[in-house]
């Protein structure tokens, strides 16, 4: 196998520890390409470790972008795939992408609150499994004080929590979506859109973006997920799960509510990844 082949199998990977760590594809496209051009300069026999070796460039690099500043505001990226997570430890691989799947929005909100040596401590230990020990280097410190900027980082996303009237108040606004589309009443799902809503669907042939609330409305796909589906609430957001007669998962739809108002919509049709999700129940 070549360094860039290796490289490569590693490509997905690195790409979603970026896009955790900037919350941008843009930016995690530059962070990758820039550990590909750190790697093109090493002997590669001087590597024992390349999947370490590159998380450990990745993470350097989007920590100085972090503390610098220089993140830029994430535009559509309709041609591009929604990175898998796929990290490095004993979890089966049907196991790491039901996680992958279920690291969204709400990951990223909560991210944001974060300090950048706390982001990278709680993504690359809590979210990719990354040990404490390997961490630490990245940051500067050891694996002792790594754990604990991790586990601050943690109580400040459980502080970051809604208050239940707010959660609440989401539900009620996605439920009247959903009524809308059981019924057929387009106004009244222009009503609870977002003018500029944002819909990212993921199936089996691949992912789109769509953008407006008259493009989205339109997609008969949503609406019919969201007429057979029943709200529940996946990874800290409002959603509406659809299942088969048989009870087995068929889609899932997630919410991000502003105020009255859907602003972003997350749609998962891909029934093999949904089989490997660990879903709610029936609602």
């Amino acid at each position: 196998m070549t360094l860039a082949e290796a490289f490569e199998a590693h490509r997905d990977r690195l790409r979603a520890v970026a896009y955790r760590m900037l919350g941008s594809h843009a930016d995690a496209e530059d962070a990758v390409q820039e550990a590909w051009l750190r790697l093109s300069r090493q002997e590669a026999g001087e590597i024992d470790n390349l999947g370490g070796w590159l998380t450990t460039v990745v993470g350097r690099i989007s920590l100085d972008v972090l503390r610098s500043g220089r993140r830029r505001p994430e535009v559509s990226y309709e041609d591009g795939p929604e990175y898998a997570v796929t990290p490095d430890g004993t979890a089966a691989p049907e196991e790491l992408a039901a996680l992958g799947d279920s690291v969204g929005v709400a990951l990223l909100t909560v991210l944001d609150t974060l300090r950048p040596d706390e982001r990278l401590a709680f993504v690359l230990h809590d979210v990719f499994a990354v040990p404490f020990a390997e961490v630490g280097p990245i940051l500067g410190k050891s694996a002792d004080a790594t754990k604990m900027l991790a586990s601050r980082a943690r109580r400040k996303a459980q502080g970051a929590r809604r208050p239940a009237s707010t959660d609440r108040r989401q539900r009620e606004v996605v439920q009247a979506f959903l009524a809308a589309a059981r019924e057929g009443r387009f106004e009244r799902l222009l009503e609870v859109l977002h003018p500029e809503v944002r819909l990212t669907a993921h199936t089996p042939d691949g992912t789109f973006v769509v953008l407006g609330a008259t493009e989205v409305a339109t997609r008969a796909r949503v609406a019919a997920a969201a007429a057979h589906g029943h709200p529940t609430t996946y990874n800290g957001l409002p959603a509406i799960l659809a299942r088969t007669p048989e009870g087995t998962p068929q889609s899932l739809l997630t919410f991000t509510v502003t105020g009255d108002r859907i602003t972003e919509i997350t749609a998962l049709a891909d029934p093999a990844k949904l089989a490997r999700m660990d879903l709610p129940g029936r609602g």
